[in-house]
C-alpha cells in the first residue's frame, strides 16, 4: 500500500528536524522509513517535497525542483 502523501510528508519533517538547519537527507531515507519495498516510492517522496513548504531540494547546495532534477537531490529545512 502507498503511504499518504501526509505520512510522506510527516516523515519528510521528521529527517528534517532530526538533522537541524543546514544539515541534508537523501530523499531514500525517507522511502526507506515508509516501506522496505522503498524505491517505488522515491518518485512520491520528491514530489511530495516538492510540495513542502518548509523542506528544500538541492543538488550540490543548489535549490532545485525535486520533481524534475536529475540524478541525487538532498533535502533540508528551509
Amino acid at each position: 500500500m502507498t503511504p499518504s502523501d501526509e505520512g510522506i510528508a510527516a516523515v519528510l519533517m521528521d529527517l528534517a528536524l532530526r538533522r537541524g538547519r543546514g544539515k541534508t537527507f537523501c530523499p531514500a531515507e525517507a522511502a526507506k522509513a515508509l516501506s522496505s519495498n522503498w524505491r517505488p516510492l522515491m518518485a512520491e517522496v520528491r514530489r511530495v517535497a516538492a510540495g513542502h513548504a518548509h523542506v528544500v531540494a538541492t543538488q550540490k547546495g543548489v535549490p532545485v525542483d525535486p520533481v524534475t532534477a536529475r540524478g541525487p537531490i538532498r533535502l533540508g529545512l528551509l
